[in-house]
């Protein structure tokens, strides 16, 4: 027997105590002794070999873990190494309580608490499940390796440490948060409400605070919150509408406290100054929103922001996205079809990922199966199978496309085409009987078709694959309360009259908008009021141009047209560019003329030799 494990090329040279083999049923233990070879040069590293004898070892134990609970016990397994662990979770089960029942909380959302446990046969464990259940929990429950259970407990230790220093505890009561969003409803309030608490003891000061300002961004529909260290003072800012807005000013003391709070909240390292990433959660109304936290190091102080990730802000019908009537007709018969490829395209931040979820929920149906490949998943959206890419762990996109194509899907939404073969297995699937959604990198619609021949896609494959190319701009909506008429200088007609007459000149319908370019022009501006946090703007609504691939375009593609080409043969389909479509809009006091021209050049026309002025 010990002749046949010496011949074994997997039985290292130099090894250190007992290791135990499995020949059937029938254990074996050995006690190998350090041997000694002459004549032979062995490079080994002890400390290496181990550590990869550990690797395995642990290996084996969460395979084990996962038969035994799905055959034993009928319950899911979890592995807990790349989990992120919830400080909530971990307050409602103490750790002297956590470690005598053999049980670990690691994710809290609302009322439902998931506890790794690590043996779900224990009569203890019946017990917590009831006892969760009396104090309003709904306990779920998953099985664990010993190493599982090990990263949550000694995650206790950081929560304890923490609970001593000046932060205070952990508690961010989700009743106060609704109090107070129901107290807020503007900026202004916001200010007033931490202004009206700051007499409190500092510990109990900052926790009302960070409630305040979480609270008030939600009440105030801001998408982020940015802390800012400065010389002197820190500067507390909310984006709205995609604009920063001052909010207050604190003092350094009051932000040190803050800044270990959120680190805290977030699953961040307490001691580290370097840029960090992390989240976590609140409910309100019996809805989750996540709060992204990242932090980066300056030269007073790490800036903090938290992207407010509210479901509410992508659950935007695609009838209220501000596509215009012959557009949202094309859009719509577009969407429905059991194959194709549309592509949006538009800078970060242009509203392409809440088109695209609008675009899922419009097609859902039980009877077909959606896969989206995302970085990273900010919205879940119902009866949609959502992965998220990791490149560190060799999830990118072209990997996420290739593994969703082996799960049968009918549509599939790829949150990026960044590369050339990305491109090419995207088109490829668009042409055997997939419906691809995406976005790309390019300035307009008419820059779709060049940058995707660019990206080596064959002409004549994009010709049967791509089915319509779609550019989006976001603007601010005149807040209706307050905004009010005013009659264009010399120079905004002069504009907006050219862009008439540019549309009138392909063609394009402009009494199918209620516009008459021979009569004068009536605009309106922002003036600013209490319910629109005196910006004088509400709300923001897209600004849209299409190409879709009619013959005109197929006849082109194949010679690796420009820009301007394909916007020139682009114009007879009828539909209102960007610059049209904001015009409409501005005459029509949905905007101003100050905000379309901060996201579109108003002078540029790709399809005209005229030089802008």
């Amino acid at each position: 027997m010990l002749v046949f494990f010496r011949s074994l090329s997997c039985l290292p040279l130099f090894v250190k105590g007992n290791y135990r083999f499995n020949i059937g049923n029938l254990p074996l233990f050995l006690k190998p002794k350090r041997a000694t070879i002459t004549n032979t040069m062995v490079q080994f590293d002890e400390e290496k070999e181990e550590k990869r004898l550990e690797d395995l070892r642990r290996q084996e134990e969460e395979e084990l873990v996962q038969v035994l609970a799905q055959s034993k016990y009928g319950i899911a397994s979890v592995n807990l190494a790349n989990v992120p662990i919830e400080n909530e979770a971990l307050r409602v089960i103490p750790q002297k309580d956590a470690r005598a029942l053999d049980v670990a909380p690691f994710k809290l959302l609302g009322k439902t608490i998931h506890v790794a446990v690590r043996s779900p046969g224990k009569p203890e464990v019946d017990r917590l499940k009831e006892e969760l259940i009396n104090h309003g929990f709904t306990p779920i429950f998953y099985m664990a390796s010993e190493a599982s259970m090990e990263k949550v407990w000694e995650r206790y230790k950081e929560l304890s440490y923490a609970e001593e220093t000046k932060a205070g505890g952990l508690d961010i009561s989700n009743e106060m948060l609704a109090e107070v969003t129901k107290k807020i409803k503007s900026v202004k309030d916001v200010e007033q409400e931490i202004k009206d608490n700051a007499h409190e003891k500092a510990t109990h000061h900052v926790s009302h605070m960070l409630e305040i300002i979480l609270a008030g961004a939600i009440a105030v529909g801001a998408s982020d919150v940015h802390i800012e260290p400065e010389e002197t003072q820190v500067r507390l800012r909310f984006r709205l509408d995609g604009v920063l807005q001052d909010v207050l000013f604190f003092p350094s003391t009051t932000y040190k406290l803050l800044n270990s709070r959120l680190k805290l909240l977030s699953g961040m390292k307490l001691t580290s100054s370097n840029a960090q990433d992390g989240r976590f959660s609140i409910f309100l109304g019996g809805e989750e929103i996540s709060m992204r936290t990242s932090m980066i190091p300056g030269a007073y102080g790490e800036s903090i922001v938290m992207r407010i990730l509210n479901p509410k802000t992508t659950q935007v019908k695609l009838e209220d996205l501000g596509i215009e009537p012959r557009l949202f007709e094309i859009i719509q018969k577009e969407i429905m079809k059991p194959h194709g490829m549309i592509l949006l395209t538009g800078p970060t931040g242009s509203g392409k990922t809440t088109s695209l979820y609008s675009f899922l929920r419009r097609i859902y149906s039980p009877e077909i199966k959606i896969i989206t490949i995302e970085d990273p998943i900010e919205y879940h959206v119902e009866g949609v199978t959502q992965t998220q890419v990791e490149e560190e762990k060799g999830y990118t996109f072209l990997e996420g496309l290739r593994s969703a194509l082996r799960q049968d899907p009918d549509v599939i939404m790829v949150g990026e085409i960044r590369d050339a073969e990305t491109a090419k297995i995207a088109v490829e699937s668009a042409l055997t009987g997939h419906m691809v959604f995406s976005t790309l990198h390019t300035n307009n619609a008419a820059g779709v078709i060049p940058r995707l021949i660019d990206l080596e896609v064959n002409p004549k494959i994009l010709v049967s694959a791509l089915t319509l190319s779609i550019a989006q701009r976001l603007v601010r909506k005149l807040c209706p309360h307050c905004r009010k008429e005013k009659t264009p200088d010399e120079k905004e007609t002069a504009t907006i009259k050219k862009i008439l007459d540019k549309a009138a000149e392909n063609k394009k319908d402009l009494s199918f908008y209620g516009i008459d370019k021979e009569k004068p022009f009536m605009l309106y501006e922002p003036v600013g009021c209490d319910q629109c946090n005196v910006t004088g703007y509400k709300g923001r609504i897209g600004v849209f141009e299409a190409i879709y691939n009619d013959e005109s375009i197929e006849k082109i593609i194949p010679n690796n047209p420009s820009e301007r080409e394909v916007d020139t043969v682009a114009q007879h389909q009828g539909i209102l560019n960007m610059r049209e479509d904001g015009v409409v809009k501005i005459l029509k006091g949905v905007t101003s003329i100050a905000e379309l021209q901060s996201v579109v050049d108003l002078e540029e026309e790709l399809g005209s030799n005229e030089t802008a002025k």
